[in-house]
């Protein structure tokens, strides 16, 4: 099985990376106010479009997060790398795709 002790700290270093990201973007997912006379109708657009995908690079980002502390609550709980369906193992490869794996491949399909 995976070393339990090098997911964590990773799952851990990743966790701080995306609050990292969170902080810098505030400026790019704040309202966009509108000043018709300064700028053109093109202007606005981007930076409406930009403000989108700031939000949505957000929305992912928080859900990267919540599956990154259901890892870690798993390996405080000893049960991380165990299937949350039906309690086999989950192989040592589809953790290291994907560290907060919780189903194994057969519970995931």
């Amino acid at each position: 099985m995976r070393n339990i002790d090098n997911a964590k700290v990773e799952l851990e270093a990743r966790r701080a990376e995306i609050d990292a990201l969170e902080a810098a973007g505030a400026d790019e997912r704040a309202t966009v106010t509108l000043d018709q006379q300064a700028i053109g109708r093109l202007a606005r657009m981007d930076l409406l479009q930009r403000q989108q995908m700031a939000q949505e690079t957000q929305r992912r980002r928080r859900l990267e997060r919540a599956r990154i502390e259901a890892a870690l609550k798993r390996i405080a709980e000893d049960e991380y790398g165990w299937c949350a369906e039906c309690g086999s193992r989950i192989s040592d490869q589809r953790l290291t795709v994907d560290l907060t794996a919780h189903l194994c491949v057969d519970c995931a399909k």
